[in-house]
């Protein structure tokens, strides 16, 4: 499988990434999942241009913080009941597209505890921005 770091539109980027980001969330559409929470594990990649992440005093203030990451998708959880992880995928995507420094964006979710035969079940979306034209 190709990174999407050798997509044409994405040679000029850096990838910051969360791993597994883990939460419990109120997610599915049988009965018994609305219920109570399950575990997610999140994963993120953004392709972040160089000239906008690349820091020249070493400061946080130059690259986009993996707090953004996180307090985003803790929002977005916070919302309420999810019946797919297609929705959840999407929502967040286009969260983390709203950030004026992403050029693109992968998001994953997967739920572990589903099925007693398999790591996971789930999810994975890709999105670029579209370049403005003058």
């Amino acid at each position: 499988m190709n990174s999407p770091l050798s997509h044409p539109a994405l040679l000029d980027c850096r990838r910051l990434f969360l791993r597994n980001y883990t939460v419990n969330i109120n997610i599915g559409v049988h009965e018994f999942e609305k219920r109570g929470e399950q575990r997610v594990l999140i994963n993120v990649d953004l392709y972040i241009p160089l000239r906008n992440s690349t820091p020249l005093a070493d400061d946080l203030s130059e690259v986009v913080d993996y707090d953004f990451i996180r307090r985003t998708i803790a929002e977005r959880v916070a919302r309420g009941h999810v019946h797919l992880q297609e929705t959840l995928c999407d929502d967040v995507l286009a969260l983390m597209l709203e950030h004026p420094l992403v050029k693109a964006a992968r998001v994953s979710t997967e739920k572990p505890d589903v099925y007693p035969d398999c790591e996971a079940v789930g999810v994975e979306v890709f999105g670029i921005k579209q370049e403005a034209r003058p």
